[in-house]
């Protein structure tokens, strides 16, 4: 599956989103290694900081299912992640980060070129 494909599914489930204070709808797609998808959601709450990004939804959903570090091989999402998220994405071990960015074009970068000096899982 092509980055731009996880990004079209990412785009479908922000229509699901829960953000009632923003109105900006994002969706995340996680591809796992074993061919599955998990799909999120932000989830916004009265206490701001206390939401979640679609990112952080999908890749909870996985572990949820018992997947772990290095299982999760793409995602794709409607917007830049931020920077909470890339360091899940690091963490995460993904290959391939797909976004889409607000010219319309697709950028493709992996967890490392998006956030240099990520904390690494402990040894």
């Amino acid at each position: 599956m092509t980055g731009e494909e996880l990004v079209i599914r990412a785009e479908a489930a922000a229509a699901n989103a829960y953000a009632p204070y923003s109105n900006y709808l994002v969706g995340a797609s996680v591809l796992t290694r074993d061919g599955r998808f998990f799909d999120g959601v932000n989830v916004e709450n009265a206490a701001y900081p206390l939401g979640i990004c679609a990112e952080r939804t999908a890749i909870a959903k996985a572990a949820s299912e018992g997947l772990r570090p290095g299982d999760l091989e793409a995602i794709g999402i409607n917007a830049s992640p931020c920077g909470g998220c890339r360091q899940w994405l690091h963490e995460w071990q993904f290959e391939l980060v797909a976004f889409r960015r607000e010219d319309g074009s697709i950028a493709e970068y992996s967890p490392a070129a998006l956030l240099p000096d990520g904390w690494d899982l402990p040894t």
